[in-house]
């Protein structure tokens, strides 16, 4: 692996926490997004990454100095790809924009760019033909709190060359994650096939009138030991994700109760732009939610 130039593509969630654990490690990194606004935006957000980095993994100014000289942004597809030995797409979780931010990258990126897509849901085959180079593409799926819950998922599809996926795990490694390779596809790679069914079965038992969002948290962290419960665990992850993963399921498979979930999520928080954590609300209020409360349990 002599990746030494990595372009993170998207600079929501997690792209920019990607960008800024990879600068961190002593890598080049280029930011793109589709306008400066929202790369205005990334910025701002590297500054919550240094506090966090300084609190939770004792990190030095001096460190934080080069991680910020590592990075640098740009709005221009050819111009963030033009020296990429890597590229992370971590894009919206929709596979139209997926393929159509694929079919730009291909006219751009030099021959020697190794894809991988950040998706949590989708699965790599379904987007290889739109790279125009399958033996070079993968998936590189990373946790929220990437610093903290350092997992990196690396899953190929048929056609992916062996040496490139080799190559990524050892990238993955190189940034301080876990590197987790999975020897086929699987939709919803290890992580997801765990939580979004755990995650499916609380947003059932609430538009079902079950029971409330903090009973159901309750009830989960009480019983498991588990730091924080379903609802907590939606807005760390982003509803928008939530609201997407939901919407692609209900058209498959017509199934009333996610139909019924696609509506309240849009009624409820996308239309008032309650997205959880990223916009201060959710299903609880930031910074202080309710499940941090010392009293939340008794």
């Amino acid at each position: 692996m002599n990746y030494k130039n990595v372009t993170i593509a998207g600079s929501g969630v997690l792209g920019y926490q990607i960008a800024f654990q990879t600068a961190f490690h002593g890598f080049k990194v280029t930011v793109y997004d589709i306008n400066d606004a929202v790369l205005d935006k990334a910025k701002a957000k590297f500054e919550t990454m240094s506090e966090a980095f300084k609190r939770d993994l004792n990190a030095t100014q001096e460190q934080l100095d080069k991680t910020r000289q590592n990075l640098s942004y740009t709005s221009n597809l050819a111009d963030a790809v033009k020296d990429a030995d890597l590229l992370i797409e971590a894009v919206p979780e929709n596979p139209k924009i997926k393929i159509e931010f694929y079919h730009k990258l291909a006219k751009v990126a030099p021959e020697k760019t190794v894809f991988a897509t950040n998706s949590s849901t989708l699965l790599p085959s379904q987007f290889a033909e739109a790279t125009g180079r399958p033996a070079k593409f993968l998936a590189l799926h990373f946790a929220n709190n990437i610093w903290l819950h350092n997992t990196a998922e690396v899953m190929g599809h048929a056609t992916t060359d062996p040496q490139n996926f080799k190559d990524v795990v050892a990238f993955a490694k190189a940034i301080g994650m876990l590197a987790l390779p999975l020897h086929k596809e699987q939709p919803g790679y290890i992580l997801n096939s765990l939580l979004v069914p755990l995650l499916s079965a609380a947003t059932n038992l609430l538009v079902n009138d079950v029971a409330d969002v903090q009973t159901i948290d309750k009830t989960w962290i009480k019983a498991t030991g588990a730091p924080v419960g379903p609802f907590g665990i939606l807005d760390i992850v982003g509803i928008t994700t939530a609201y997407n993963i939901n919407q692609i399921a209900a058209e498959k498979t017509n199934n009333p109760i996610t139909i019924k979930t696609v509506k309240y999520l849009k009624e409820n928080f996308i239309d008032k732009n309650k997205l959880g954590i990223s916009t201060g609300e959710g299903f609880y209020k930031y910074p202080n939610p309710a499940f941090k409360n010392p009293d939340f349990l008794k």
